[in-house]
């Protein structure tokens, strides 16, 4: 006998992410931070079994594409200074799962967008390894500054001082 468990959801295969799929992650543990690669206004989408115009907005991280009902697309408008679809690629937004969203007068639970938009977290640059190694050549050379390794990486008082002795 198993013990996995099967959210009743997940055997209505959808091309689009659900509460369901956010469920499973969820539960595994995993933050639900994702990374717009883009935002396309498909006319005549397939979702849920019908056809319907909608904004659906793919991901850099490997999930499926979500569908951006009007609430969500606001908070993305938001959060790009946009309401134009083309604008909003690059965008990280973090997801949850609201269960008091309803559809046809039922309450079914779905996707939404936090309000506040997540803090990206940027590694730590660290001596011994190989990207250390480029960044002190580059500031060694003139090519880049602390300050500019600072956009992509987290680096301390000393570690700065390090790279630029």
């Amino acid at each position: 006998m198993s013990n996995t468990k099967h959210h009743y959801r997940s055997v209505f295969k959808s091309d689009h992410l659900g509460s369901a799929d956010l469920e499973e992650m969820v539960e595994e543990g995993k933050r639900l931070v994702f990374t717009i690669k883009e935002v396309k206004q498909e006319m005549g989408a397939r979702v849920a079994g019908k056809k319907i115009d909608a904004n659906i907005a793919y991901f850099k991280e490997d999930i499926k594409p979500l569908v951006l009902n009007a609430t969500n697309s606001k908070q993305v408008a938001k959060f790009a200074g946009s309401k134009f679809v083309e604008d909003w690629s690059g965008l990280t937004i973090e997801l949850y799962i609201d269960a008091s969203v309803k559809m046809k007068g039922e309450i079914v639970g779905g996707v939404r967008i936090k309000p506040t938009m997540p803090q990206a977290t940027k590694p730590k640059l660290l001596p011994n390894t190989e990207q250390w190694k480029k960044a002190k050549d580059a500031v060694m050379s003139g090519k880049t500054t602390p300050d500019s390794i600072r956009k992509h990486y987290e680096l301390s008082k000393e570690h700065e001082l390090q790279l630029t002795a």
